[in-house]
């Protein structure tokens, strides 16, 4: 458990020094010079609110031979950003433990793992893509929307189980396919909302730019 707690408080530090709430005051929510809008980004956060504690606490609501884990924190990065995502997936965290009625542990390990970990590794990934090949849309729909959600979600899926996280009732081989698998659930999803957004919505993805990715 310290370990968790360890890495919510370095998340914590490094997104307060970040000042994410900034994005949701100004006009330019990040980047979007021709979309900005006060509210923006406000109808993302509170739909994440909203929507993401129960896809986070089915596992405790319903009795499964197998626990279906939802993630959907690389989709919360791409919508917010990694900071403001950070302050995001904490409060989501909270309120899967109020609607599950989980302990402390167990809300910090959901919290931890299915929102921080994974969220850090798509700030990370999205960092290195931009870096090798630059502000490319293709790139930003299948890299790190898509494959990059997957790569991410199953990465932090391997960490938690070398940390004795495993699915209950199931063994360390067949957990392992069971996150691929769900990985790639999460990623399908997160790859098609982000290019509906980058068409239709582009104020709703804060790591979205016109300017850079369009050329205009």
């Amino acid at each position: 458990m310290w370990i968790d707690a360890a890495l919510l408080l370095v998340a914590l530090g490094a997104a307060l020094a970040a000042q994410p709430w900034r994005m949701l005051a100004s006009r330019k929510p990040l980047v979007h010079e021709s979309h900005g809008t006060p509210s923006a980004l406000w109808t993302p956060l509170l739909a994440t609110l909203v929507l993401l504690p129960w896809l986070w606490a089915l596992p405790s609501l319903h009795a499964m031979p197998l626990q279906l884990q939802w993630s959907g924190a690389c989709l919360v990065v791409l919508m917010l950003g990694w900071p403001l995502a950070v302050l995001v997936l904490l409060a989501t965290g909270a309120l899967t433990g109020l609607i599950a009625s989980m302990d402390a542990a167990e809300a910090l390990l959901v919290t931890v793992w299915q929102g921080l970990v994974p969220a850090s590794l798509a700030l990370l990934l999205g960092s290195l893509l931009r870096k090798f090949t630059g502000e490319q849309m293709f790139v930003y729909i299948l890299g790190r929307a898509f494959i990059g959600t997957a790569l991410c979600g199953f990465a932090a899926s391997v960490l938690a189980q070398s940390l004795g996280q495993s699915l209950p009732g199931v063994g360390p081989g067949l957990s392992l396919v069971a996150h691929w698998l769900m990985a790639w659930g999460d990623a399908i999803v997160t790859g098609m909302l982000c290019a509906v957004f980058v068409a239709f919505k582009p104020e709703w993805l804060a790591t979205w730019s016109d300017r850079l990715y369009l050329r205009r």
